[in-house]
């Protein structure tokens, strides 16, 4: 028996209807099963020495990448090396500051940190840390201060950007990993080994509050939803801790792969990632500020455990390279690091 005419024409109505909602829901920033997200370019880099974090200035089409001993500064859009800060012993991070034009780095084995010029890369002066081994390091706008958070001294440096002096210590109470700033005066901070959160107000330079992180252990990357109040923090135990900015209570936790490093958080898309030393990038939708599902363990490459975001291009930029097998540990040493298979450096981009 065929269907009527009007059957015909009230399915047709149907699927409209539903095509337009699934539009309206898409644009909402809704996502389907699965993100679109895979590995779109490789750029070969080369060069020797290990590495740690990656920053992205968007508006400058600049890529920062931290190599040892020096900062690679790399052009996405181009697809090639436009510059290098040279003299950054140990180099950990980098900060921005667009409206004084000045970046930072964190020198982690000679415990200071580079001031540079963001439009020609010059350096304009070094400041000594008042702790050690200076590791993460960001720019709170609220008070103009860029903080370095001292891994082995447990303690963080504030310091006045434009000025280049040092404004004061925090201590933390604990070895910190990864901070992030809300831009309104407070600024937050990972304590590896107590798995804890600590929220410091920027202005008077205080720990606020310390918050737990169970059953979220041993954090390490750690970025902020400014808007919702949300931070999204990886742990060693393969879990992402979702927070409550204001009040320090772990909304929920999700599954994410093994040897976090760093996480990023997309406004316009609501999408948190986290890479993963395991070769995986975990993309978790916010699906409200209190609803969070995972979409997406897209495969990337072993090593590439930290990563920038471009938020012009939706795009995620993690560095790593091919590894040989390990020394044998020195006396007192409980592992070595792999060797690295010599000018097998490369940035990867992984976008839609």
């Amino acid at each position: 028996m065929k269907p009527s005419r009007r059957r015909l024409s009230w399915q047709y109505v149907l699927i409209a209807l539903t095509a337009a909602g699934l539009s309206v829901s898409l644009a909402r920033g809704a996502q389907p099963e699965g993100s679109g997200y895979h590995i779109i370019k490789k750029y070969p880099i080369g060069g020797e020495g290990f590495w740690d974090y990656l920053t992205m200035d968007s508006a400058a089409r600049r890529l920062y990448i931290s190599r040892g001993t020096h900062v690679i500064v790399f052009d996405p859009d181009a697809g090639k090396v436009v510059g290098d800060i040279p003299n950054t012993d140990g180099v950990h991070g980098i900060a921005l500051a667009p409206e004084l034009g000045r970046g930072f780095t964190s020198n982690g084995r000679a415990s200071t940190v580079t001031i540079f010029d963001l439009r020609t890369l010059k350096e304009i002066g070094q400041v000594q840390t008042t702790g050690q081994n200076p590791d993460a390091i960001i720019y709170d706008p609220a008070s103009r201060r860029v903080f370095t958070f001292n891994g082995r001294s447990g303690n963080s440096t504030a310091i006045d950007a434009a000025a280049g002096t040092v404004a004061g210590t925090i201590d933390l109470g604990g070895r910190p990993e990864f901070a992030a700033s809300d831009g309104k005066g407070r600024v937050y901070a990972n304590l590896e080994d107590k798995s804890m959160v600590v929220a410091i107000d920027s202005g008077k330079l205080k720990v606020e509050s310390r918050w737990p992180l169970a059953p979220c252990e041993s954090p390490s990357g750690m970025a902020i939803d400014r808007e919702h109040r949300r931070l999204f923090i990886g742990c060693h135990n393969q879990l992402m801790a979702v927070m409550d900015a204001d009040t320090g209570r772990v909304l929920t936790t999700l599954p994410i792969g093994r040897g976090v490093d760093a996480n990023r958080f997309d406004p316009e898309t609501q999408l948190a990632f986290s890479s993963n030393g395991d070769g995986t990038l975990t993309i978790v939708h916010e699906d409200s500020p209190d609803k969070f599902t995972v979409v997406d363990n897209v495969p990337t490459q072993r090593g590439a455990r930290t990563m920038a975001l471009d938020p012009k291009t939706h795009n995620i930029y993690l560095v790593t390279a091919e590894f040989g097998p390990a020394p044998p540990p020195m006396p007192g040493q409980r592992f070595q690091r792999p060797t690295i298979v010599p000018n097998s450096f490369v940035l990867l981009a992984v976008g839609k």
